[in-house]
C-alpha cells in the first residue's frame, strides 16, 4: 500500500543533498583559491553559480513534486481515504478509471473474496448486468445502477450503485475514481415473496368457506327450500363455514396487529402464571369433548414478565388449543414450567405444552411457523385451523422478546416450549 510521506520530510532530505553538494564545492573552490592560484573573485562566482544550479531546479520542481509525493502515484491513496471505505458499513470498493482496485474495505472482500488490490474489477465480478453498468459509469461519469442474483454462498439479490468520483490530480486536473457501493436487498425481496403468497393464501383460505355458503345458500333456495331434514342439515355446515372464516378473518387482524406494533416492546408488568390457568380453565370443555386431561404444573409464586395480557392469552389459547386437537389421542396434554437459561446465558422463564399423540415428522418443524403452513391440511381444516396459530405465536414472542421451541418424535407427541426473559432481565 503506498505510504503517506509527509512535506517535512520530503523538504528536509532534498536540503541534507544540496547542503553536501555546496560544501564539497566550497571545500573544492577554496582548495583551487589557496593551492592552485585560483583568483579569489573567480572562486566567489563559481561558488554563487553552484548554489544557483543546486537550489533553483529544487524551488522549481518543488510544488508537482512535493505535492506527488505525498499523494503517491494516485491522489486518492492516502490514509484518509482508505480509513474511509475501510469504515463504510456496507460493501464498498474503489477503482481507478480503468476499473483497476485502489481499495476495498472488509465487508466487500467477504462478499466477493475474488476481488483484489491492483487488478481488474470485471475479473472478479462476472455478472453481465455489472459489468455493463461498470463500463457505462467509466465511459460517462455518471452513476449506474445494477441489481444481480448472488449464489454463492446462498441466494442473495444485491443492489450495486457505482457512483463516480472527481479526484484532483497532481498536475491541477481532475480524475474520476469510481465508488462501488454494495447493497443487500434480500430481505426487502424476502418480504415481497410473503406479502405475496400470504394475499394468494389469504384469499384462498377465505374463497373455501365462501364458496360452500354460496353453493347451500342455492341450495336451500332451490331443491332443498321444502325439505326440513336437508335445510337443518345444511344450515349446520353453514354455521360451521361462517365460524372458520370469521375465525381466520379474526387470526388475520390479530397477526396485523401484532406485526403493527412488532418494533414496540410492551412495558407492562403483569403476572404469568393467572394467565395460562386462565386458559387452561377456557379450554376445559374442549378437553372434556376430546376426551384429554390437562395436567397443570406450574408455581404457586407469581412469575413477573413485561407483557401484553390479551397478547398472551391469545398465545397460550393457540398452544394449548393445538395439542388438545392435534394430540387428543394421546389422552392426555401437560402444561408446566421451568427457570433456566437462555442460549445468551440469560434467564428466562418457559411454558411447556406437550401432548402424546402422532408427533410431528422432522421435515415439518422448520416450517411449522409459516404462515397457513399445515401438516396435513384436511385434518387441520377438519380440526377447525387456520394455519396463522402458530405464526402469531411466534409473532407474540418476538415482540416480548421470547422464543419458541418445538420438538417432536414422530409417535411421541410434541411439546412447544415459550420462554419468557423475566422482568428484571429486561430492565436490565
Amino acid at each position: 500500500m503506498p505510504v503517506f510521506v509527509a512535506k517535512p520530510v520530503f523538504w528536509s532530505d532534498r536540503l541534507r543533498r544540496s547542503a553536501l553538494v555546496l560544501l564539497v564545492a566550497g571545500l573544492v573552490l577554496a582548495a583551487l583559491a589557496v593551492f592552485g592560484g585560483l583568483q579569489p573573485s573567480r572562486a566567489i562566482a563559481a561558488f554563487v553559480c553552484i548554489v544557483a544550479a543546486a537550489l533553483v531546479p529544487w524551488r522549481v520542481h518543488d510544488p508537482a513534486a512535493s505535492r506527488e509525493t505525498e499523494l503517491g502515484a494516485n491522489p486518492v491513496e492516502t490514509a484518509a481515504a482508505y480509513a474511509i471505505i475501510a469504515g463504510m458499513p456496507d460493501p464498498n470498493v474503489l477503482l481507478d478509471r480503468a476499473g483497476r482496485v485502489i481499495h476495498l474495505n472488509a465487508a466487500a472482500a467477504q462478499l466477493v473474496p475474488a476481488l483484489r488490490k491492483n487488478e481488474l474489477a470485471q475479473f472478479a465480478l462476472r455478472s453481465p448486468e455489472i459489468v455493463t453498468a461498470l463500463r457505462e459509469a467509466i465511459a460517462t461519469r455518471e452513476t449506474r445502477r445494477a441489481t444481480y442474483l448472488n449464489h454463492v454462498p446462498v441466494d442473495r439479490w444485491m443492489e450495486l450503485i457505482i457512483t463516480p468520483v472527481p479526484v484532483p490530480t497532481a498536475f491541477g486536473g481532475i480524475d474520476h475514481c469510481m465508488l462501488l457501493t454494495f447493497h443487500d436487498q434480500t430481505p426487502l425481496r424476502r418480504v415481497e415473496e410473503m406479502r405475496a403468497d400470504f394475499v394468494a393464501n389469504a384469499s384462498h383460505e377465505l374463497r373455501t368457506p365462501l364458496a360452500a355458503l354460496s353453493g347451500f345458500i342455492d341450495t336451500l333456495q332451490g331443491p332443498a327450500r321444502d325439505d326440513p331434514g336437508a335445510r337443518d342439515r345444511f344450515l349446520g355446515i353453514m354455521h360451521a363455514q361462517a365460524t372458520r372464516m370469521a375465525r381466520l378473518i379474526d387470526d388475520l387482524l390479530s397477526l396485523s396487529r401484532v406485526e403493527l406494533s412488532a418494533h414496540v416492546r410492551p412495558d407492562t408488568l403483569v403476572d404469568l402464571i393467572p394467565i395460562v390457568r386462565q386458559v387452561v380453565d377456557g379450554l376445559e370443555p374442549l378437553a372434556v369433548e376430546r376426551q384429554v386431561e390437562i395436567e397443570v404444573a406450574l408455581p404457586s409464586t407469581p412469575v413477573m414478565i413485561a407483557g401484553d395480557r390479551e397478547e398472551l392469552l391469545r398465545l397460550f389459547e393457540n398452544l394449548i388449543e393445538n395439542a388438545l386437537k392435534y394430540g387428543a389421542s394421546g389422552g392426555r396434554v401437560t402444561v408446566s414450567s421451568m427457570m433456566d437459561a437462555a442460549p445468551d446465558g440469560v434467564p428466562e422463564f418457559r411454558v411447556v405444552v406437550r401432548d402424546f399423540g402422532p408427533g410431528i415428522a422432522p421435515e415439518h418443524l422448520p416450517r411449522l411457523t409459516e404462515r397457513f403452513y399445515r401438516v396435513d391440511v384436511g385434518d387441520s381444516r377438519a380440526q377447525g385451523g387456520t394455519g396463522l396459530g402458530l405464526s402469531l405465536v411466534k409473532h407474540i414472542l418476538n415482540r416480548h422478546h421470547g422464543r419458541l421451541l418445538i420438538e417432536s418424535v414422530p409417535g411421541q407427541g410434541a411439546s412447544f416450549t415459550a420462554g419468557f426473559p423475566p422482568a428484571q432481565a429486561v430492565a436490565a
